[in-house]
């Protein structure tokens, strides 16, 4: 089958997390993607450790089956012996921060003036407008000040460090692969491109609607460790095995609490969790501290508890669940070398049955889009 979108041309100028991952999911879908990178170090994440061939795993595993040229933006010709590129592609991704681009004359202004059909998608962390449109920032930064690493607490109370580049892909990565393609349904109607505003911290209050409902219907603005899903019920929590290991137990709706409380053998007075939660929690916790988390598997089997056992990294990509699903079945290749390509989220029937594919060298396309050496 003809995947959903060959044919479609894209120009990627981004850099590091949020855009490549975009254009990885467009290229998995068929999409021609075109690397535009500096000459001599292109994209500073092919100077990542650890290796997997010339360049950094990371890079190698978000840039799977791109092309790559290699041009200084500073050169006054630069758009200019870019402009065949130009007129050819249906999409744009840049991540620089706001005017750069126009100062490049690579703007959005200028470039539909050469292609009126081009959909231009900027990705910054605050958007380009508003008093923070140019501070400089990481993920950290966007999580904190949308209100989300508040509400992240550790056992002294202090927000902790989350484990993934949420800012990045949830509200980066994500919302530019949604407008992409709302915009090229669009285009379709009208024949016109357009730009797109992906701001990375903006983005994050999607995930927050439940405390922003609470706290302007009710004025009950969450706090770390108190509320349903932050720690404050016993129904969510993660809890401590007698071989050290933890029980990630989500058993929300009543069925399945009652069903928990029966497989780990608790006193039905603690089905009423409503008066005394953290009276709750601690009996749970002394009883699940009891046992190891294999004897507790065992407990849980083919029973409705929403339970299961916190898994390693390694251990979930060993999981034989994910395999039975194929999510790993593709693999990125250098040389000889082979590992799992990165997962992305696009169903099976939207991508092609190349299931090995490299990452590009640096400016290795130059010469077939006239651009040198």
């Amino acid at each position: 089958m003809m995947r959903p979108l060959e044919g479609i041309r894209v120009l990627d100028f981004s850099t590091l997390l949020p855009g490549p991952m975009a254009t990885l999911v467009l290229a998995e879908a068929g999409a021609e993607v075109i690397k535009i990178e500096r000459p001599g170090r292109g994209d500073e994440m092919r100077s990542y450790a650890p290796r997997f061939g010339v360049d950094s795993v990371n890079f190698g595993l978000l840039n799977r089956g791109k092309r790559s040229i290699a041009i200084d933006l500073k050169e006054a010709d630069a758009p200019d012996r870019l402009r065949p590129l130009i007129e050819s592609a249906d999409i744009v991704v840049e991540q620089f921060r706001p005017g750069v681009m126009d100062r490049l004359g690579l703007g959005y202004e200028a470039l539909s003036a050469i292609n009126d059909r081009i959909i231009y998608c900027a990705i910054t962390g605050y958007g380009q407008s508003g008093p923070r449109a140019n501070v400089a920032a990481h993920d950290l930064n966007y999580v904190a000040e949308a209100g989300m690493l508040g509400l992240s607490a550790g056992a002294d109370g202090a927000p902790v460090l989350p484990p993934a580049l949420i800012a990045d892909i949830a509200g980066g990565t994500y919302p530019a692969i949604v407008n992409i393609l709302l915009a090229l349904r669009q285009r379709d109607r009208s024949g016109k491109g357009c730009k797109l505003d992906i701001a990375m911290a903006d983005n994050l209050f999607t995930f927050l609607y439940w405390a922003i409902g609470n706290g302007q219907v009710a004025g009950q603005w969450p706090a770390p460790g108190g509320e349903l899903v932050t720690g404050g019920s016993p129904r969510y929590q993660i809890y401590r095995t007698r071989d050290d290991k933890f029980i990630a137990a989500a058993p929300l709706e009543d069925r399945f609490w009652i069903n928990f409380i029966d497989a780990i053998g608790a006193p039905k007075e603690l089905l009423d969790d409503s008066q005394a939660p953290d009276t709750v929690k601690a009996h749970i916790q002394q009883i699940l501290a009891a046992q190891t988390a294999e004897h507790w598997v065992a407990c849980f089997k083919g029973k409705d508890v929403c339970c299961a056992v916190v898994a390693s990294m390694k251990e979930a990509v060993d999981d034989p669940h994910f395999h039975a699903r194929g999510i790993f079945s593709r693999e990125l290749v250098s040389g000889d070398a082979h590992i799992t390509a990165l997962p992305v989220p696009v169903a099976p029937q939207f991508r092609g049955q190349n299931f090995r594919d490299g990452y590009p060298a640096l400016g290795e396309a130059n010469a077939e889009f006239g651009l040198g050496k």
